[in-house]
Formats: structure tokens, C-alpha cells, sequence
């Protein structure tokens, strides 16, 4: 009992750490701005990158875990976000903190994905339950940091050293990955050869059905869009004071929260793609109203009750693709939460670009499109449940 909690406090620090660190730029996104004379293209361009480590981390990181071992990767991935975020609050020109980015999102991308399979084999009676606590912990240090970052801000404290105390409290993190007992992570390489024709290839790889394909392009959607408010919420809020603007980005990040804990409870009482189906659209309907209505108190209520209708839609995807593909729930799962990232890197990088060309509005208003097509994805996904039924009992194939 000893290496379940020691190891699984220390995965609930890493998360509440990635979750914290992982809305310090965009929380800071007007000093970054001044501070390096960039425009909304360039901050992007830092999206971008930052996406991109992280999704590479959070693909490549159980690869290597297999190989090396999950402790040696998890003390390296502490140690990169520890290094990034230092090298973010001293960077002395823009190209040098474009770099940091890359340290930051790559080990962040690997505690990421290696704290999951940490909890997956931790606890392997209440996989549902300890993952829910986990990722409830990430929520919690992305809901926490707007508001604290701008009352600091306000009230003098150098932007800077926010990154670096994040980055030196990261330090500790990496410190304990190497010292605390966990399970090893590594796996030995007892399959067979495999015969000359690839037959044994081909039966480990998914088909792309069409029901696979829509949940695939449904969950890309929603996480374009929640990453796309998520990192250009306060600069949309420019006209409003900083704590505002980030009280409002706290607000949505708890409503996340919330959305969550509530679909906990209720989720299972009802057919899980009509639920699902029902938050997209109520997310949609929402997004257009906190967008356009001109009352900056009703915008901020509104962005809050986005984030409640966008909480569930993840998990729910991800549980609607299980059901569908019951013999390979675990490719099915990592498929889909692999095309998730896909979704946050493009769109937010595209939201910088499109500020300067045509306003952030009408950017912020692609997040509530985003939210749409996720709907009309999961509508199609249910007419296509009779394809579905058939692919359940049959072996998968490329």
C-alpha cells in the first residue's frame, strides 16, 4: 500500500504541475506581447510549438518508457519542464523563448502520457476512478493559475519570475520521480517473429470505419475548441483588466471541472452519444452568446457555463469508443487521444493568424463552429451504428 500512495501523491503533483504551467503563457499572454513587441502571429507561433512538444512527449513517451523504464523517463520529464520554464522566464529575445518552449511542452507531453499509464498500473481495480482523480487535479492547477498569475501581476510582481518559481518548483517533482518506489513501466520483447507476409501486422492494426473516423474528427474538434478559448481567452478580454480577463479564464477551466464531476454522477443514466451529443450543441449555443453579447458580466457568466458543457465531452468520446470497439478498447482510446492533440495544436496556432488578418472575434467564433461540427460528427456517428455493430464482432485489419 506504501508504493500506491507515495507514487500516486507524486503523479497528482505532476498533473496539478502541468495543468498549472500549461496556463502560464497564455495567463501572461499581454506581458509576453510587451514585453517581446510581438503581435497575436507570433504568440501563435508559440502555441504551435508548444503543442507540439507536447504532443510528441505525450506519443513518444510511453515508447521510451518501455525501453528505459518509467522512471528514468518521468525524473527526465520533470527535469525538462523545469529546465523549459526557467529558460521562458529568462529568455533574453523572442527566438530564445520560442526555444524554451520545446523543453517545456516535451516533458509536460511526457507526464502527460506517462502518468496516466502510472495510474493504470497503480491501480489496477479502480482504473475509472484513479484516472478521474488524476486528470480532476489537472483541472484544478489550469483553474488556479489565471486568477493567481493576474492578482500577482497587478500587483507588481514580475512576470518572469512567475516561470522561473514554476520552473524551480519542478526541481523537487524530478527529485522525487527518481527516489519514490513505482512500477517499472518496461516491457520485455517476448513476441514471436512475426510470419514474412505482415499477417500478424495487419491484424494489430485498426480499420478505419467510418463510426472510428467521426469520433475521430469530433474529438479534434472539441479539443481545438476548448484549447482555443482556453489560450486566447484573455487576450479577447483585452478591453477588460487583467484580473478580470483571468478570473474569466479560471471561471471556464472550473467549469471544466464541474462539467465533469456532474457527468460522473448523471453520465451512465442515460445512451452515452445522445449525452454527449447534447453537451456539444449546448456548447455551441453557449460560445456564440459569451462572444457576442456586448455585456462584459453575462460574457464572463457565460464563458463559465462553456466550460461546464465542454467538461464531459473528452471523457465521453473516449467511453463512446470503447462501446463501439469493445476488442480493442485500448488502440481504439490511444487513436482518439491521439487525434485530440492533433486538434490542439492546429486551430490555436491558427486563432493568432487569423486575429491579425480578419479580429479575434471572428477567431474565437471558429471555436463555437468547431463545437458544431463536433455535434453533427457524433450525430452521423449514429446513423452509421449499424456499420458499427458489424465491426464489433470482426477482426480488425488495416
Amino acid at each position: 500500500m506504501r508504493r500506491p500512495l507515495a507514487a500516486g501523491v507524486l503523479g497528482v503533483i505532476a498533473f496539478l504541475l502541468i495543468g498549472w504551467s500549461g496556463l502560464l503563457v497564455p495567463s501572461l499572454i499581454r506581458s509576453v506581447k510587451e514585453s517581446f513587441d510581438q503581435s497575436d502571429a507570433g504568440i501563435g507561433l508559440f502555441y504551435l510549438l508548444f503543442s507540439g512538444a507536447w504532443a510528441a512527449g505525450a506519443f513518444g513517451g510511453g515508447l521510451v518508457t518501455e525501453r528505459l523504464g518509467r522512471r528514468r523517463v518521468l525524473t527526465l520529464a520533470a527535469a525538462l519542464i523545469a529546465v523549459g520554464l526557467i529558460g521562458l522566464g529568462v529568455a533574453p529575445s523572442w527566438a530564445t523563448f520560442l526555444v524554451a518552449a520545446l523543453p517545456s511542452g516535451l516533458g509536460a507531453g511526457i507526464i502527460d502520457g506517462g502518468g496516466n499509464g502510472l495510474f493504470l498500473d497503480l491501480y489496477p481495480l479502480a482504473r475509472g476512478r484513479a484516472l478521474n482523480l488524476l486528470h480532476l487535479f489537472f483541472s484544478i492547477g489550469a483553474l488556479t493559475a489565471p486568477v493567481t498569475v493576474g492578482v500577482l501581476v497587478e500587483n507588481g510582481l514580475e512576470w518572469r519570475s512567475i516561470l522561473v518559481a514554476t520552473g524551480l518548483a519542478a526541481v523537487p517533482v524530478s527529485v522525487l520521480f527518481g527516489i519514490v518506489r513505482m512500477p517499472g513501466g518496461r516491457r520485455a520483447g517476448t513476441e514471436a517473429p512475426e510470419p514474412p507476409d505482415g499477417s500478424a501486422l495487419r491484424a494489430r492494426r485498426p480499420r478505419l470505419a467510418a463510426p472510428l473516423l467521426l469520433l475521430a474528427f469530433a474529438i479534434a474538434c472539441y479539443v481545438a475548441s476548448e484549447v482555443g478559448v482556453s489560450s486566447w481567452l484573455v487576450r479577447y478580454l483585452e478591453p477588460a483588466p487583467l484580473s478580470v480577463a483571468t478570473l474569466t479564464l479560471t471561471l471556464y477551466w472550473a467549469g471544466i471541472a464541474v462539467g465533469r464531476l456532474i457527468s460522473s454522477l448523471l453520465a451512465d443514466r442515460f445512451d452515452h452519444r445522445r449525452f454527449t451529443l447534447a453537451c456539444a450543441a449546448s456548447l455551441t449555443v453557449v460560445l456564440v452568446g459569451a462572444i457576442l453579447i456586448p455585456s462584459l458580466p453575462v460574457s464572463i457568466g457565460l464563458f463559465a457555463l462553456a466550460g461546464v458543457a465542454s467538461g464531459p465531452i473528452f471523457p465521453m468520446i473516449i467511453a463512446i469508443g470503447g462501446e463501439r470497439y469493445r476488442d480493442r478498447s485500448t488502440a481504439v482510446s490511444g487513436f482518439l487521444g491521439g487525434t485530440g492533440v492533433v486538434g490542439s495544436i492546429v486551430y490555436p496556432a491558427i486563432m493568432g493568424f487569423l486575429s491579425v488578418t480578419i479580429g479575434l472575434t471572428v477567431a474565437m467564433l471558429g471555436n463555437a463552429v468547431l463545437a458544431l461540427a463536433c455535434a453533427i460528427a457524433l450525430v452521423l456517428v449514429g446513423r452509421s451504428t449499424a456499420s458499427a455493430d458489424r465491426l464489433v464482432n470482426t477482426p480488425l485489419e488495416s
